[in-house]
């Protein structure tokens, strides 16, 4: 047997609300985690105070399956099988919709990407792989994916990296690894832990809330 891949295209889905402020916004793309779809991680990202001031942009992964129990349709990212391949197909899938945003909608060069659980790991690709300057990533529940390097991760601009202290997943262990991998690469990085689980909490909220005014200070500055 003898095995080949091929490239081909496919149709995405994203969802956008747009800022209620008149004018150009500020961009905030989210990626969703495991089995989830776009809609939850806009829910995530609307409850921030100040973030209906942004065009909010909530991208769902390609990889669309039925959750067994509810027969309910999700999507991941990627699996294991052609990963890299998937990598690629990803950030081109995200340029294009950031492009198309960026058409339909007035922007301003501010643009921050946000990831919870498998997201997380998009939401630093998208920072540091896609074209033009990235100002941040908030990531909360996930880790920083082990292909980027140091001159990658060092393009994500300013980092807010969140985890819930009682996180089976996202451990103690990991966390500070990863805060020391980006703060290596001379990222500006606050670390978060809050008390709960495996989720997007208040202390979150209230957390990229702050991140996020001061990102906009800064860029007015």
């Amino acid at each position: 047997m003898t095995e080949r891949t091929i490239q081909t295209s496919t149709h995405g889905r994203y969802l956008v609300v747009p800022s209620s402020l008149p004018g150009p916004s500020p961009v905030l793309v989210g990626f969703h985690g495991y089995a989830e779809l776009a809609d939850a991680q806009l829910d995530r990202m609307r409850p921030i105070d100040g973030s209906a001031d942004w065009l909010l942009v909530s991208i769902q992964g390609l990889n669309r399956f039925y959750q067994r129990r509810t027969n309910e349709v999700v999507a991941g990212w990627m699996t294991r099988q052609h990963r890299d391949l998937a990598i690629q197909d990803n950030i081109r899938y995200v340029v294009s919709v950031i492009d198309e945003v960026r058409r339909e909608w007035q922007t301003t060069p501010l643009v921050v990407y946000t990831g919870f659980s498998q997201g997380v790991a998009m939401a630093f690709r998208a920072a540091a792989l896609v074209p033009g300057p990235a100002n941040g990533v908030i990531a909360v529940g996930g880790d920083v994916p082990p292909e980027l390097d140091s001159a990658a991760l060092s393009r994500t601009g300013r980092v807010l990296l969140c985890r819930g202290r009682n996180d089976p997943w996202y451990t103690a262990e990991i966390f500070e690894g990863d805060r020391r991998r980006l703060h290596g690469a001379g990222v500006d990085v606050r670390a978060l832990e809050f008390d709960g689980g495996h989720e997007w909490s208040a202390d979150v909220l209230h957390g990229a809330a702050t991140f996020l005014a001061a990102l906009r200070h800064t860029v007015r500055a």
